[in-house]
């Protein structure tokens, strides 16, 4: 290994939702620390939800995420009806994976045009590609606009939803709103995202040529590509039930960082597009198993830049879908019943939500009382599942990059590059990253 001098500092880098620190040390060519610091305060939802109706469950937990707001009611309410026993109608469970379709999308379309995008074409920001890539940008914004509108429609609004509540919805959409949603994604999305898979092409060859093999953690289904329902799925260890969420992620605190850690049956597992895709990529939509094979996506994959790969082919596959879902809710009929009201709890209970958000599988679980009240709940995320995986990733691109004669400015920029590309959610507030490295 080469004994190279490393002092680098990097503030206030962009593209990553909250507050993390890398610090890596190298003395004499051997590493000492390669850690992921995540300097966030912790923000208390579970403690915010003791003693709150089941009622309200929802509506508090879709405030830890802005991005993820759908994905957050969804589990919340679904980990609520597990317990309460309330059973969601066919037409119900339809609309629960359409919604959840446009969360993805607009997420998607957000963390590889604007975050992801820039890498590519070594750009500090998305700013400079609007004077040179001005079409290619405009495009994206009409992407975005266009999956929000989806959410919009069908929950209320895309940021904290309003019409999902437990055992249903308080205000079903119309054929007609349908209809205009199936017209948008065939006449507008579906052209787009054929552009979009042009642009991805020309720039996949500048993703780096990293791997490192490790488990992978997804719901899987055997009707479909799961996002809304299955069991925990690893490559490692196959198929559990969701209530085995525990056993799955085994949370643990290190010193450097304010998040708990997870692992299953390695060091460190991954979870979020490329988890889902190595899981389940006989599920996919044809179009988007064509766009994986063109991109040169093949499973199981091993390169966690190709996560962002795989955000694209999950992209296609969710407008398919959608399409798809429409087509059956106007064949079967609006049923415009109202959310059932429970009145009898006997003697609450527990349950556990877990549904795929874009950045990987989020678990809710809520124990109520005889009165419907929460007495205990456990929330997990998906970014901080994929910390640990993180940190094995840096632990072997560090050496690599040295031995191979890297610039202190490229290894910085291939670290940044890394945590980017995972998609982290880490706070959802300031957007800082420090890279430090400490002869």
């Amino acid at each position: 290994m080469s004994h190279k001098s490393l002092d680098i500092n990097v503030h206030h880098v962009t593209r990553v939702e909250g507050h993390g620190n890398i610090v890596v040390n190298m003395r004499d060519g051997v590493m000492e620390r390669c850690d992921l610091e995540i300097v966030e305060p912790p923000r208390y939802f579970e403690a915010m939800l003791r003693g709150r109706s089941w009622t309200e469950a929802h509506m508090i937990t879709s405030r830890i995420c802005g991005i993820c707001s759908i994905g957050h009611v969804t589990t919340s309410v679904q980990a609520t009806e597990d317990a309460l026993n309330l059973k969601l109608s066919e037409q119900d469970e339809l609309l629960r994976k359409l919604i959840l379709h446009g969360e993805t999308l607009q997420s998607h379309v957000l963390h590889v045009y604007f975050l992801v995008a820039p890498d590519l074409l070594r750009a500090p920001s998305v700013f400079p590609l609007v004077a040179t890539h001005k079409e290619v940008i405009l495009r994206a914004l009409r992407m975005k606009k266009n999956a929000n509108l989806i959410c919009d429609e069908l929950a209320g609004r895309t940021i904290h939803p309003i019409a999902v509540v437990p055992g249903g919805y308080t205000k079903l959409p119309t054929a007609e709103q349908l209809k205009a949603i199936r017209k948008m994604l065939t006449d507008e999305f579906v052209p787009d995202a054929k552009e979009t898979f042009e642009t991805l092409k020309a720039l996949a060859p500048n993703l780096p040529n990293f791997t490192r093999e490790t488990e992978y953690i997804a719901l899987k289904n055997d009707d479909e590509y799961a996002f809304y329902s299955g069991d925990i799925c690893s490559t490692d260890t196959g198929r559990t039930p969701k209530a085995n969420y525990r056993k799955m992620t085994n949370e643990y605190c290190v010193s450097h960082s304010t998040a708990k850690h997870t692992r299953a049956n390695r060091s460190s597992y991954m979870v979020g597009a490329l988890a889902r895709f190595n899981n389940n990529p006989d599920r996919l939509h044809p179009m988007a198993k064509q766009i994986a094979d063109a991109l040169g996506l093949k499973a199981p994959c091993y390169n966690p830049y190709m996560n962002n790969v795989a955000q694209f082919v999950e992209a296609v596959h969710a407008v398919e879908d959608s399409i798809k879902i429409i087509d059956a809710l106007l064949q079967r009929g609006i049923d415009p019943k109202p959310a059932p009201r429970v009145i009898s709890f006997n003697g609450g209970g527990t349950g556990v939500g877990a549904v795929e958000v874009p950045r990987g599988i989020l678990y809710h679980e809520y124990a109520y009382n005889n009165k419907g009240h929460i007495t205990s709940a456990n929330c997990i995320i998906p970014t901080t599942q994929n910390l640990a995986s993180i940190e094995d990733d840096m632990r072997k691109m560090v050496p690599e990059l040295v031995d191979a004669g890297k610039s202190e400015e490229e290894i910085t920029f291939m670290l940044e590059m890394l945590v980017r590309a995972y998609d982290p959610c880490i706070s959802c507030s300031v957007h800082m990253l420090d890279v430090k490295f400490v002869k």
